[in-house]
């Protein structure tokens, strides 16, 4: 088994995946984000409208959101990390757009792995480092676009 499937095999793992968020995010599990596919190019995640998510207005609240979709475009540069020698990321910078009221379940697309791919094989030498911006688009279960979540990732190769 590749790096690549083992990552892929883990992350959708219920169990596996939930002790791996309790040790690094817990939040993440107590809002009940949920890896839904992953591959080489695509990232889905969930997260569903529950008293633990929603806010005072009958929402999602907003970092909930931002967590599912910063989620959705950083297990993408983990599973092109897997393999790899060591190189370190960081979050560099965020921004979040919200346009429809999230009151159900949201699912967040990050589709750049081809993109993280060819900045990752840039990667040569120690120290080298690199960014990119990736976006993950938040629909509802109709397909209406709720939110855009864009995290700038620093990768430094060591």
């Amino acid at each position: 088994m590749t790096p690549h499937e083992k990552y892929i095999k883990d992350a959708l793992s219920g169990w596996k995946f939930t002790l791996g968020m309790l040790l690094k995010l817990p939040s993440i599990v107590f809002w009940g984000v949920r890896i839904q596919s992953l591959d080489e190019n695509h990232c889905k995640v969930t997260i569903q409208y529950t008293w633990r998510t929603q806010n005072p207005f009958r929402s999602i609240y907003f970092a909930a959101l931002a967590g599912a979709g910063e989620l959705s475009t950083g297990a993408l540069c983990r599973l092109h990390l897997a393999g790899r020698d060591p190189i370190s990321m960081l979050v560099v910078d965020f921004k979040a757009r919200y346009f429809k009221k999230a009151d159900s379940r949201i699912t967040f697309h990050c589709n750049q792995g081809a993109e993280l791919r060819h900045l990752l094989d840039g990667l040569k030498n120690s120290g080298d480092t690199a960014t990119i911006v990736m976006t993950a688009t938040g629909t509802n279960p109709s397909g209406m676009e709720t939110s855009i979540i864009e995290v700038t990732w620093s990768f430094r190769k060591k």
